[in-house]
């Protein structure tokens, strides 16, 4: 029976060597994202890489993240960034919340229609000119 063979420390050992391969792959696929990321790399040294990628798979992603590694890092946070402000400025104009006069006009509106009371639009009209 080939069960009976397949014993506990087997079972971590495979289990070790698929997390590894899985590791690998997963790092692999982050150098060739942040290699076609990358504005300032020519297409020719993008090619290269690719073709050292296909013919010694281990040792290039090694080597590029030696070489690449810190900018891989900064391309990583100003990506991240650019996001973050992109984000910030939909929420922004989801909101709403853009300048001063439309806050105090919006908040009027609610005076107006008895959503609110005076002391609420005062509260609102204070933190728009804040």
């Amino acid at each position: 029976m080939v069960l009976a063979d397949f014993n506990l420390v087997d079972a971590l050992w495979a289990m070790f060597i698929f997390f590894i391969w899985v590791m690998f792959f997963m790092i692999l696929i982050q150098c060739v994202m942040d290699l076609f990321r990358d504005d300032s790399e020519s297409g020719a040294m993008k090619a290269l890489w690719v073709i050292c990628f296909i013919l010694f798979l281990p040792f290039a992603v090694l080597i590029y993240l030696i070489v690449r590694g810190k900018g891989m890092a900064e391309r990583n946070i100003e990506r991240q960034q650019q996001q973050q402000a992109e984000f910030n400025d939909y929420v922004k104009q989801a909101a709403g919340t853009g300048d001063p006069a439309t806050q105090i006009a919006n908040a009027k509106a609610l005076l107006d229609a008895g959503t609110i009371s005076q002391a609420e639009f005062d509260a609102m009209k204070s933190k728009a000119l804040a």
